[in-house]
């Protein structure tokens, strides 16, 4: 089984993602995690603003490794270098739209996601899993939030890194980059006509987690 969830940044696609792979036993890829990394590297190579083209080279030479840990969250490394907490800081987050949008680093990174995918068994989270990289998985997904309270979130997950940023720059920045990724040419943003929506603003990981596990047992049962 391939299940896809899509949705905006800070709606809790990984946490829910990889709870929901533990639960049923299958694979988690982090999608969100490859654009991240690759942001890194072409803020890393001064490709930003002026030269994401560029990104598309190391997006096709980065041999991006993720290493699964007890507490279900995966290390993501460039190699042998951790970057973990690198790609989920604020500069990351302020450029990985722009360098997710960009149409070859997305044709490397969907090339190699569906390579994954091919392999079954999996949990894909991103933007565009359920429309454009896996639009023939049996479970599709689209969480959503409130603006405010995604970037409650991001503003916990921020701390957790030791990084302070106030809630309201953090929002602006959201809804900044849900226009954008809602707006682009290339694999925009957007909810999958067969896909369950969930609000995740007022709900517990957890119950977002059993209303995804009782979507797949629904499918499984028409199999």
């Amino acid at each position: 089984m391939i299940i896809a969830i899509d949705g905006p940044a800070g709606s809790g696609k990984s946490t829910v993602a990889r709870e929901v792979a533990k639960r049923l036993d299958l694979r988690y890829l982090d999608t969100g995690a490859m654009y991240r990394t690759i942001t890194l590297l072409a803020l890393e190579a001064d490709l930003i603003p002026d030269r994401i083209a560029e990104a598309e080279d190391i997006a096709a030479h980065t041999d991006i490794r993720f290493q699964q840990q007890e507490n279900d969250l995966n290390q993501v490394f460039i190699g042998e270098r951790e970057v973990s907490n690198e790609i989920r800081g604020p500069l990351v987050s302020k450029y990985v739209s722009p360098v997710s949008a960009d149409a070859g680093v997305r044709r490397v990174l969907t090339a190699l996601q569906r390579v994954e995918a091919a392999k079954g068994d999996l949990v894909m989270e991103g933007r565009d899993m359920g429309t454009v990289v896996v639009p023939q998985a049996e479970v599709k997904i689209y969480l959503n939030a409130t603006a405010r309270e995604r970037a409650r979130r991001r503003q916990l997950q921020f701390r957790e890194q030791g990084i302070e940023q106030p809630l309201e720059e953090i929002l602006v920045d959201l809804e900044r980059r849900d226009a954008y990724d809602s707006g682009r040419d290339v694999a925009p943003l957007c909810k999958a006509v067969d896909a369950l929506e969930i609000d995740s603003t007022n709900l517990t990981i957890s119950q977002v987690v059993e209303a995804i596990c009782q979507e797949a047992a629904r499918h499984a049962d028409k199999d």
